[in-house]
This record gives structure tokens, sequence and C-alpha cells, in this order.
């Protein structure tokens, strides 16, 4: 990682690049830092407090949502709107044929995802000012006049809609001038920040209270938080190889054909993906009682019998991370078209007849590597959940304790950043290769 950026700065182009992403990700930071006139930080920051999901998504955000700034929402609306897209096109069949159609489609249906994104920007938004009306201060809530809080709230949604759309506008910009996706770098970005900002804090507890026993703590937690990176990074990079074997073909004077290659089916094909969707299921209800009705006695029996933390939500989010593994792995990897376009150019699998044997042994394989890729999401969603369970036992300054470390990195949040991390690695070996290429060609 390291020598790949060493020898990207080497090259102007690819440095230039690096700043302007560098420069688009500073102005992201500092919108993180803008307040929202009209909302109470401290209002909101109790409410997130009590709630997993939306400690996720604040983490996501990198502690903006948490904070109430200008970019609370995030890029998470446009996520939102590009992962529902994604699932639309599998069962409409004109986004289907929009999907297919080249350069021009994928400009078709990314614009419409746009416009998803600004409608789901503003139904959140809504949801925010509904949900934390006791968050909103008397910033603009005059005795008399226009400014009453009605204006407030729709000041309020104008902002986070606002934000939001840029966030959207500055993810683009790095996309298309920038390296990698600006997206999934917005999102790196906010995690590796809000766990940097936590762990901050905890030295910083250690050091003014003079807390030296309590340095031990942290190292271990730094120790586990570097053993789990470890084993995602080797997950991540695993893979099946099928071989496969074209045969040898003469037309004309020339001989084709006759090479060896082979498939790569990852492990964690569906990446970050299946938590992302089990858990959004999962905390869903309990997080629309938290918002509309927190003191309701439904919201009270739900919390404690299915809300987080219990054992029938355990249950459900493996059962659910192991579903969307499947759906995910079916969604990238078609056992039948790959069969079919071995078969066409004269390839086969060895010891395996051409057509629907090799597309059998395929989907066997991919669902036994799928099983094994899902076993690996679950323990990695419910490990960590509970050594930080076990670090806050008697005694323990982790996770309850001065130290407040058991927010700083959740299980989706460290998947995300080893993916991001290797994806932008994997960009910029592109990119010098390409740099490579062309100087060899002049």
């Amino acid at each position: 990682m390291f020598e790949t950026l060493r020898n990207a700065l080497k090259d102007r182009d690819i440095r230039l690049k690096i700043l302007y992403t560098v420069l688009l990700i500073i102005v992201y930071r500092i919108g993180c830092y803008i307040p929202v006139p009209g909302l109470d930080p401290a209002t909101v920051q109790s409410t997130i407090a009590s709630s997993e999901f939306l400690g996720i998504l604040s983490t996501i955000t990198g502690g903006s949502l948490q904070n109430a700034t200008l970019f609370s929402l995030g890029i998470l609306p446009f996520i939102n709107a590009f992962i529902i897209m994604q699932l639309l096109t599998l069962v409409i069949p004109a986004l289907s044929r929009l999907s297919k159609e080249g350069e021009d489609g994928r400009k078709k249906l990314t614009q419409i995802t746009r416009y998803f994104a600004v409608v789901l920007a503003i139904v959140q938004a809504i949801g925010i000012v509904v949900g934390w009306k006791s968050a909103i201060s008397s910033v603009f809530s005059f005795e008399a006049g226009w400014a009453n809080p009605y204006v407030t709230m729709a000041c309020i949604i104008l902002i986070l809609c606002g934000g939001s759309i840029m966030v959207m506008w500055l993810a683009e910009r790095i996309t298309e001038y920038g390296i990698s996706n600006g997206s999934s770098l917005i999102i790196f970005v906010g995690i590796i920040a809000g766990g940097g900002t936590t762990i901050a804090g905890a030295i910083k507890t250690i050091v003014d209270g003079a807390l030296w026993t309590y340095i031990w703590y942290l190292i271990g937690y730094v120790v586990v938080i570097v053993l789990i990176f470890a084993l995602i990074v080797f997950t991540d990079l695993s893979e099946r190889r099928v071989i496969v074997q074209y045969s040898k073909q003469v037309k004309g004077n020339k001989m084709y054909g006759g090479q060896s290659t082979y498939i790569p089916i990852r492990i964690n094909a569906g990446g970050v993906m299946p938590i992302i969707f089990a858990s959004s299921l999962c905390m869903f209800p309990q997080m629309i009682f938290a918002l509309f009705a927190p003191t309701s006695d439904a919201y009270i029996w739900y919390a404690q019998h299915m809300g987080s933390g219990t054992w029938v939500y355990y249950v459900f989010l493996t059962l659910l991370i192991f579903f969307f593994s499947f759906f995910y792995a079916q969604i990238q990897f078609n056992p039948e078209d790959v069969a079919k376009n071995i078969q066409q150019y004269g390839g086969f699998i060895p010891g395996t007849r051409p057509g629907k044997p090799t597309s059998d042994l395929l989907r066997h394989i991919s669902n036994r590597i799928t099983l094994f890729g899902a076993f690996f999401l679950a323990i990695i969603a419910l490990i960590p959940t509970f050594i930080f369970n076990l670090l806050s036992g008697s005694g323990s300054p982790v996770v309850n304790g001065p130290l407040q470390l058991g927010g700083a990195f959740s299980a989706t949040g460290l998947l995300i950043v080893v993916s991001v991390a290797l994806e932008l690695n994997k960009q910029l070996e592109s990119q010098i290769m390409m740099k490579h290429y062309k100087g060899f060609l002049k």
C-alpha cells in the first residue's frame, strides 16, 4: 500500500488527482463542523446514544449526524438510492434494459438515482425534524412574525437536503476527477475520522486524569481492532480459482486458443452490503419507535424483547446476513451466463462437460463459497459486539467507563474501511500501470 502510494506520487497526473481528492475531502470535513441553526446538538446526541442504528449512521457520517451539522445526512441518501436502484433493476424490465445499453444507459440510471436520492434526502430530513422536535431550539422561533416553529422546521429541512446534495456533488467530482469512488471515500473518511476522534479522546482522558493504568485497556482495544482488520483483509482477498482450458482452433495459417485461465470466485463477494441490509431491516422498527413514540408501551416491549442486544435480534440478524449474502452473490455471479460464455469461446472446465454440467458445477462452488462468506460476515457482525460487552464488565473503563471506546469502530465500519482501502490501492495500481503502458507505447 505504501509502496503503491509512493510510486503514485512520483507521477504528476496521478499526484494532481490525489491533491484534488484531498482538497474535496477537506471541504467535506469542513462542512461536517458547520452547525445547523435551530438544532440542539446535546439533545440529538442523547437520542443517538440510545439507538444502535442511529449510532451506525452517525459513524458513517463521521459524527456529523450526532453533532447536528450541515452534512448530517451525508452521502447516505445517495447510497440508499443506489442500493434500491440495484434491486429494482432486477425486477423492473425497463431499468434492466437501461443497465444493458452501455454508457448512455448507465448515465440515465445515474440521473434517476440522483433524483431518487434527493427524494430520500427530503424524507430523511423530515423524519429528523419530526422525530427530534425536542432538539429544535429557539434560534428561529420568535414570539411574533413569520419566524414560527414551522418555518424553523422548513429551514432545517432545506439546510439538511442542501447539505446532502452538496456531499453527493463532491462525491461525483471525486469519482470523475480524483482517485477511486467518491461515495466510498467519503464514507471511509467519515469512519476513520470518527474512530480517530474517539481514540484521541481516550488518550486525552488518560493524560489529563493521570489514569495510566488504563493505558493497557487502550492498547488491548487497538490490538483487537488490528486483529479484526487482518482477518477482514485475509478473507476479502481470498478467492476460489476455477481452472478453464480453451481448446486450440486453427483459422487459416494461424492457431488460436490453447491457453489456460481461471474464473475467480470471491469468498466475500457481497462485501459489506449483506450486513448493511440485515442491520437496516433489524433496526428499522426500533428506530421508527424511537423517533415517533419513544415513551409508548409498544416501544418499551419491543426494545426489551426484540430490540438491539436481545437474543431474538441477533438470531434475526444472522439469518438475514445469510439471506442477503446468497442474494447478493446471485446478483454478481450468474453460473448460467458464465457457462454459456465459456462454451461460446471454446472453453471448458477440466473434467466437466460444457453447458448445464458446467453451470451446475459453478453454482455448487459458488454456493459453498458464499456459505463460508456468510459465516464470516456473521462472525464479524457479532463477535466485536460480544467482545465489547465483555470489556464493559465490572471495573472496565473501555466501553461505558471513562475511555468510551465502544463506538469507535463497528463491524460495518471495519468492513467498509478495509474494502475501500483495498479498492483505493487497486485503483492506484491500475493508474500506475496505465502510465507505464503509455510510456512504453511512446
